[in-house]
């Protein structure tokens, strides 16, 4: 699995990453959202430029144009419910794919002991398309991986790409591990180094 930490280069993504931890900033949940969905929008470029692309003819009112565009065809899938206005982000510059959904949750046992659950899964063919699993923080990776074998139910995607904004590094070595060693690429804004006994990333997103 190749692992992709877009914040460790300077850009703009590390503003909005910031902006999102910062506990004052949180207080409005509609700058959160914006945030995210910007973040989704970057993802999203850096992502399409992994694609396969070929030159198509396009008619303009004065001539014939030739640009490269995509070929793959795209699934983007997501976590419910945290993951939506990622998402949409992601949705916002690949706006001909195809939707994915996993119901995932928490489910504690005793003391900290928890084991997740998967309630609910839709999703198209993957067969031979490029499969975007979008879940916001990676706390501990099961989730994740779970989501993942279960959305292959649904046909071997061509290629993989994991976009999880704040991830614990305990959750990237966790995929390192149980993830296929090619055709998979996680894409991350930070990685943090400590897990709580809850598995609450920290410094994460609170």
């Amino acid at each position: 699995m190749e692992i992709v930490n877009l914040g460790e280069h300077d850009s703009v993504l590390n503003r909005f990453i910031a902006q999102m931890r910062d506990r004052s900033v949180q207080k409005d949940s509609m700058r959160f959202r914006a945030n995210l969905e910007k973040v989704g929008n970057i993802f999203a470029y850096e992502i399409s430029r992994r694609l396969n692309y070929s030159v198509k003819t396009v008619a303009t009112p004065l001539g014939i144009a030739e640009v490269r565009t995509p070929d793959d065809q795209i699934v983007v899938a997501t976590i419910l419910r945290a993951g939506l206005p990622l998402h949409k982000g992601i949705l916002d510059y690949f706006d001909d794919a195809q939707n994915a959904f996993v119901a995932a949750y928490r489910k504690y046992d005793k003391g900290d002991d928890f084991h997740i659950n998967i309630e609910y899964v839709t999703a198209p063919d993957l067969t031979g398309k490029v499969l975007i699993l979008a879940d916001t923080m990676l706390a501990t990776g099961a989730s994740l991986e779970l989501a993942y074998n279960k959305l292959l139910e649904d046909g071997i995607p061509a290629s993989t790409h994991l976009v999880c904004p704040v991830s614990s590094i305990y959750a990237v070595e966790y995929l390192q591990k149980h993830m296929p060693s090619s055709g998979v690429t996680l894409w991350v804004a930070t990685i943090d180094e400590e897990l709580t006994s809850h598995s609450y990333i920290v410094p994460g997103l609170g």
